[in-house]
């Protein structure tokens, strides 16, 4: 199984990887910060500029899920956008918004509906794209 991984177009995967980590830059930063602050709980502390390990860490993590939902698109034979779509959203809710919930739910999250459905959201709407981008460059 792991020697497919030779057998995919990586251009596709870069492709898929670098809009799915600028929309997590977008989201939380731009188009969700104020509520994402509010779920964390951090509405009355002074905004910091973050380290380093807050934007590498994300870009890390969505190229690793870019490059395993390539890997399963491609072992899936996933031949038309409607199973591309129909394999995000099984994928995206549930791995990626289940388990960003499950993540939420701890005493750390002062908000964890918020933050689940804030994180969550991103992430099926990211996978959504890395698999239209995927499917249309294969």
């Amino acid at each position: 199984m792991i020697h497919s991984i030779s057998d995919f177009n990586w251009l596709s995967v870069i492709a898929a990887f670098i809009p799915y980590f600028l929309l997590g830059a977008l989201w939380f930063t731009l188009l969700f910060k104020k509520q994402y602050i509010i779920s964390l709980g951090k509405e009355n502390h002074p905004e910091q500029k973050p380290a380093p390990i807050f934007i590498i860490g994300p870009a890390v993590c969505c190229l690793f899920i870019t490059i395993a939902t390539a890997l399963l698109m491609h072992l899936l034979k996933i031949d038309s956008y409607q199973s591309a779509v129909e394999f995000a959203i099984i994928v995206g809710i549930g791995y990626l918004v289940a388990n960003t919930m499950n993540i939420a739910i701890n005493p750390n999250i002062p908000r964890p509906i918020s933050y689940g459905l804030i994180s969550g959201v991103y992430h099926l709407t990211g996978i959504l794209m890395v698999c239209i981008i995927l499917f249309a460059m294969q």
